[in-house]
């Protein structure tokens, strides 16, 4: 067994134990003793489930199953808490899958394990339309998906929000409630990506001691070996954010599991680094770059059944074999199911009842109802302020209601104001709940993802709208996921001033509208502001953004009985002195400008409305009969809004017209920039003249 544990500098003699590329043939310790000779069939049912999968589907990617069938079978069978016949289980520790190109490496597993969603129908179905076998793995609880993966990073990035999530509730609730793992297998492609630097760091900041990385160490990638494109000492790199590193033969299930059990017992989060060789077991492309991506054929299967020594038929497991995983995967685990679940019963029955709470993810009764009497509150007391305050306003009402919010910034405290009197999640202080990302936006988007998607726990995000692009890739994968991740941005305009056009997010709002299954709130004042937030919270199938001013807004609504916003839109102003003929639509703080522009128009005797339209995706939801009502059939529509027009055509139509951004923006105070850009309610009135 190849193991070293290091304890904190490299020291010489301290590289990893590799296996031999060039030889097929499994090693004599393997074939020595009824141990090793289970645990090598164990994991050579992965490798035949995948190649079987692989070839009938004639696509996929073998090199990471094949590599990395020893290690899954130790995590899997000696160290992983779950339960198959309940793979929602609550306290499970949480596995991911970073390079989930290797998909096959996780399915094979789910089956071998037992997972009631992972027939072997399922595998031999692999890549095929309406599968749960997706050519990357795509989150499913129930089938024992934690999250989707691919974009190479995310899932690393996933993995250590899990852990604070987890870290956070142990502390909150104790051990006996909450006390498990997370672990990811990543690949070389996670750790080159940007956002793998960001999350290491902080993770080994945070202290993170129930995190265990397990790296697929092969050395190769998809252009071929790794020294074409990093010669850093990857180690030293975990080991100087303060990870403990031990080395693995990752073909040795023993010499994996005796480093899963060091990592259990160190404080510091954990990377094993798994000497591996990629594509092991297929000897035309094993330890090639070949391996990662290419063609398996039904030749090259046969060739490595002989060389295993595999007699068994295509998507045939033995029963031995079969009877092991069960033994490992499930009946191993079973006390400690059943000791949690008594543990729970046996609570309080409110104890228990707000615990059964966080595990489904309800908001405290409380909640919206609150909300709804602060909207009120402020349409009675009409405030003009920004609704970034407005926002940092709720999420302070938030923090007293909700027990599981966990605000924070990557390094904006102070701008979002989303802080206050809130404790910082630190090291020591697991149970803080305000969490410091640093600079580091795309960790904190990423992280979120894994934070929903652990449970438990209520993250919001706050930046400003302009660094939304850093966080581009978990926007899209919580879209994809599906998961209620709410991210706050400011400073959403020209209306930020002397920043100048670096800050001035002018074509962030069309970017993320186009964006599937994202919902973008951009409020008119502070009464919409808790309209919207009451729409965020609730929605439960995907990701939310509010975008906030940092200029003040004029209170618009001096009503709140009712929240108008949860339509998307509405008529704000209605048309005065006959049939409507204007329809001017704005968001944000343009909506004051379209209600400047009325009164312009409506002193010349033309009736004109004002619709306030803060979430296009709501909207586009509703009924004919209300979109039109609300837009005004055969009237002259002018949008007005400080970013670009891209969009706004399904709105206004072909003969409408557009008042806003054309290009970037300038350095400025920010009433002379509307004024240059020709953001005024002069303008939107002449716009609509000149289509009447």
């Amino acid at each position: 067994m190849s193991l070293i544990a290091s304890t904190g500098f490299a020291e010489a003699g301290n590289a990893p134990t590799r296996p031999n590329a060039e030889d097929g043939a499994p090693s004599a310790r393997q074939n020595s003793g009824d141990g090793f000779a289970s645990a090598r069939r164990m994991a050579d049912a992965i490798r035949f489930l995948a190649l079987d999968a692989i070839a009938k589907a004639e696509d996929g990617h073998p090199g990471a199953p094949l590599g990395g069938a020893e290690l899954a079978t130790a995590l899997f069978t000696r160290h992983l808490k779950c339960n198959p016949a309940d793979p929602a289980w609550f306290d499970r520790d949480r596995f991911v899958l970073s390079n989930g190109h290797g998909s096959m490496l996780l399915y094979a597993v789910l089956q071998l394990a037992g997972y009631a969603g992972m027939p072997m129908e399922e595998i031999r179905h692999f890549r095929e339309l309406g599968s749960h076998t997706h050519g990357h793995p795509e989150r499913d609880v129930a089938l024992g998906i934690e999250v989707t993966t691919g974009p190479l990073g995310q899932g690393i990035a996933n993995a250590v929000g899990m852990a604070v999530a987890e870290a956070f509730l142990s502390a909150t609730y104790g051990p006996e409630l909450v006390d498990h793992r997370t672990y990811a297998v990543v690949g070389d492609g996670c750790l080159m990506e940007g956002v793998a630097h960001e999350v290491i760091s902080l993770a080994g900041h945070l202290k993170l001691g129930k995190l265990t990385f397990l790296w697929d160490d092969n050395r190769m990638t998809d252009d071929g070996g790794t020294d074409f494109a990093i010669s850093e000492d990857v180690r030293a790199r975990f080991r100087i954010a303060g990870w403990q590193v031990i080395d693995a033969d990752g073909h040795d299930v023993e010499a994996v599991s005796a480093a899963l059990t060091l990592a259990n017992k160190d404080p510091r989060p954990t990377m094993i680094a798994c000497a591996t060789v990629l594509g092991k077991g297929l000897p035309r492309l094993e330890g090639k770059r070949g391996a990662h991506g290419g063609r398996v054929f039904p030749e090259d299967v046969v060739e490595a059944r002989a060389v295993a020594g595999w007699t068994h038929g295509p998507f045939e497991v033995p029963q031995d074999v079969a009877a092991a995983w069960q033994a490992g995967a499930a009946d191993r685990n079973r006390p400690a199911y059943d000791a949690w679940q008594a543990r729970v019963a046996a609570l309080p029955t409110d104890t228990r009842a707000e615990f059964e709470r966080l595990i489904r993810g309800d908001l405290p009764a409380g909640v919206l109802p609150a909300l709804k009497a602060h909207a009120e509150a402020l349409a009675a007391a009409a405030p003009a302020q920004s609704s970034n305050q407005s926002t940092a306003d709720i999420v302070d009402l938030l923090a007293g209601l909700v027990p599981e919010l966990l605000p924070g910034a990557p390094d904006l405290e102070g701008p979002t104001n989303c802080k206050r009197g809130l404790d910082a999640f630190t090291a020591e202080n697991p149970a803080g709940r305000y969490i410091h990302y640093g600079i580091r936006e795309h960790a904190m988007g990423s992280m979120m993802n894994g934070m929903v998607a652990h449970g438990g726990v209520l993250p919001l995000g706050a930046t400003y709208l302009v660094f939304s692009d850093y966080m581009r890739p978990p926007l899209r994968m919580s879209a994809l996921m599906e998961l209620p991740v709410i991210t706050l941005y400011s400073h959403d305009s020209i209306g930020i001033g002397k920043n100048g056009p670096t800050h001035q997010p002018v074509e962030f709002l069309a970017s993320l509208r186009a964006m599937p299954n994202m919902a973008v709130f951009r409020p008119a004042d502070a009464v919409e502001t808790a309209e919207c937030w009451q729409l965020a919270l609730a929605r439960r199938d995907g990701p939310s953004s509010m975008i906030c001013s940092r200029q003040a807004l004029p209170a618009q609504r001096r009503d709140a009985s009712e929240n108008r916003s949860a339509r998307g839109a509405y008529v704000l102003r209605a048309a005065e002195g006959g049939p409507r003929r204007v329809t001017l639509i704005g968001t944000g703080s343009e909506v004051d400008v379209a209600v400047q522009a009325r009164d312009l128009l409506q002193a010349e005797g033309i009736p004109t409305a004002v619709v306030s339209m803060p979430c296009w995706e709501i909207f586009e939801q509703q009924d004919e009969a209300y979109l039109w009502e609300v837009l005004g059939p055969g009237t002259v529509r002018v949008a007005v809004e400080a970013a670009v027009k891209m969009g706004w055509e399904r709105w206004i139509g072909a003969d409408g017209a557009f008042v806003g951004m054309h290009g970037f923006g300038a350095s400025g105070p920010a009433d002379e920039l509307f004024r240059h850009f020709g953001i005024t309610p002069a303008a939107v009135a002449d716009a609509a003249r000149a289509r009447l």
